[in-house]
């Protein structure tokens, strides 16, 4: 049950809006079912059709009478008197009867203040229906002896009251919000976006490329470019006496009022960590590097995927050992890994093997809001990973190589499961849930990148001799794991990386018994999958070290490396003017 308070200034204005068809003639039998005193009050949508314009009027001056009367003793007008706030049942819930809609708004007056039980001087109230899943409940917000109510906090403790109700009804139980979402668009903008055709709302496509391009981004002023570059406009907030930016708004592409104007949404409405004050932290978390003139180039999806490795080793720790010592710090740098991790699903999408880009896409967008909490960010102590998240656009390695796309998404997996865990143990609710929904896109992706590899593996299975003889390797280094091992469907895949390992100079005993230590293997599914990704990195890696060293040895010169590649933003453009500049 969703509560959405808001106020105004239009008594009879709202009025018309509840009682009349609707921006799409969606509103069916509009009626009053509860009411601050219901005898002989006027209910225009139960008049004949001749008189409904009439009591439209009579009703709004019969709530307005005590705001009139304050404006009247006060000489001036009472701002923003109209208090609105529509309840909702949340899809798939049962059909609620008038009366019971009646008992809600009633009990939703009296939780926020505006007309508290037993309190005769209470704000005037109606609550009108004109749909099977919500009402509106409308005041005029002065109370009958003039006072304004002290309804503070009054959308807070509307949703409070929701989750009381949700129980005793039977209703489906929403979870808490913690006022860290990014604000959900409007009816008038989902209306909108219906009538130009627009699948997402301004509000949503802007908050998913704002997203998008902080993640891809080393700087405010690429940033800020960059949407430049993808056609948004932007605003920007100059401090008066400091000529600096201050704040910015964005605005889609060709989205303009009435009067052909752009409409602007500031950073902060479209999410909190989109305010100019939380990117600049974010933005000034990252370790750019660059290699050594000379060196090999590292292949960065596997740097990514060992440092996310490390992130996950963190994260988990906690499920494991509730007695952290300093159990705040530990979270503001789970919070921290949990934000970088968001950026490095967006940088992996635009990336990753072209037919997982899509479900990398909606992992990314539904893990959004797994980033926020009330839980402040140390994002310094998540450096190394947004910069490895940076790096996934900036350097010329992509995700093409299936092995290490899904090396990095098998350990992702992990590490969404570790931070959605923690939210859980951290009562965020609305977080948790995001991780998991994150989770479905995320192991799809996995599995669309893993599948071709794995199949390619097993149908290169070394002589069953071998597997005999490796099978014995894995009984020796993972006794604990070794039965799950063997039985997992990727066995013979990781006997043949095994082998593998082994004609590089890689004892598969050792090999078996480092791989098992980066992780625990009790929580994987499949473990045969997890030991194979992490060998097969681990080979990769010392046939990079071997090159290096054998560069080093023979003296040889390296063509210089390359300057840093444009991020991989959805146009793959970049406008080279500083928007930030105060001209």
């Amino acid at each position: 049950m969703v509560p959405d308070v808001s106020t105004g200034s239009r008594t009879r204005g709202l009025l018309s809006y509840l009682f009349g068809p609707g921006r799409r003639d969606e509103h069916t039998d509009p009626h009053i079912v509860a009411a601050f005193a219901m005898p002989g009050l006027p209910d225009p949508g139960r008049a004949p059709l001749d008189q409904h314009h009439d009591l439209l009027t009579e009703l709004a001056d019969y709530l307005d009478q005590p705001v009139r009367a304050r404006e009247m003793r006060l000489g001036a007008k009472v701002p923003q008197h109209v208090w609105h706030c529509p309840v909702r049942t949340a899809p798939g819930d049962r059909y609620l009867t008038d009366a019971e809609w009646a008992e809600v708004a009633r009990r939703v007056v009296h939780a926020t203040g505006i007309a508290p039980d037993g309190d005769d001087k209470g704000c005037r109230w109606i609550a009108v229906r004109h749909a099977d899943d919500h009402i509106h409940i409308m005041a005029t917000s002065v109370r009958e002896d003039g006072r304004r109510p002290r309804n503070k906090r009054d959308g807070q403790r509307a949703q409070a009251e929701c989750r009381k109700i949700e129980k005793e009804l039977g209703l489906r139980q929403l979870n808490s919000g913690d006022h860290t979402a990014a604000p959900m668009p409007t009816s008038a903008e989902q209306a909108k976006a219906q009538r130009t055709g627009h699948q997402q709302t301004a509000k949503e496509w802007l908050q998913e490329q704002a997203q998008a391009v902080a993640a891809a981004v080393r700087d405010e002023q690429e940033y800020f470019s960059t949407l430049t570059a993808l056609g948004i406009q932007v605003r920007y907030r100059i401090g008066p006496e400091s000529g600096d930016v201050i704040g910015y708004s964005l605005a889609r592409p060709g989205d303009v009022n009435a009067q052909g104007e752009p409409v602007y949404f500031g950073g902060s409405k479209l999410s909190p960590d989109l305010s100019i004050n939380r990117l600049r932290e974010r933005l000034a978390a990252q370790q750019p590097t660059t290699p050594a003139r000379g060196t090999v180039e590292p292949n960065r999806w596997r740097q990514a995927e060992t440092t996310l490795r490390e992130t996950a080793r963190f994260a988990y720790q906690d499920q494991h050992h509730p007695d952290v010592p300093d159990v705040d710090a530990f979270d503001t740098v789970v919070q921290a890994q949990a934000a970088a991790f968001g950026e490095l699903l967006h940088t992996a999408a635009l990336t990753a093997p072209a037919h997982t880009r899509a479900e990398l896409r909606a992992a990314a967008t539904a893990f959004n809001r797994a980033t926020r909490s009330k839980v402040r960010a140390e994002h310094q102590q998540a450096a190394a990973l947004r910069t490895a998240a940076k790096q996934l656009l900036h350097t010329a390695g992509s995700g093409e190589d299936g092995a290490t796309a899904a090396a990095l998404l098998s350990t992702a997996v992990f590490v969404v499961i570790a931070i959605a865990r923690w939210h859980q143990t951290r009562g965020h609710q609305q977080q948790a849930h995001a991780a998991q929904q994150s989770l479905v896109h995320l192991r799809t992706a996995y599995r669309q990148t893993a599948e071709p590899v794995i199949a390619d593996l097993t149908r290169r299975t070394p002589t069953p001799k071998t597997t005999d003889r490796l099978a014995a390797q894995v009984h020796a280094a993972v006794p604990d794991h070794a039965q799950r091992i063997l039985a997992d469907p990727s066995w013979p895949a990781l006997a043949t990386a095994l082998a593998q390992a082994e004609s590089s100079g890689q004892p598969p005993r050792r090999a078996l018994a480092e791989a098992a230590q980066q992780r625990e293997l009790t929580t994987a599914d499949r473990p045969a999958e997890v030991l194979l990704w992490r060998l097969r990195n681990a080979t990769s890696d010392r046939i990079d070290q071997r090159t290096q060293a054998a560069r080093a040895r023979t003296g040889s010169r390296t063509t210089p490396t390359p300057a840093p590649t444009t991020p991989a933003v959805p146009t793959g453009t970049r406008a080279a003017n500083d928007p930030t500049r105060r001209r």
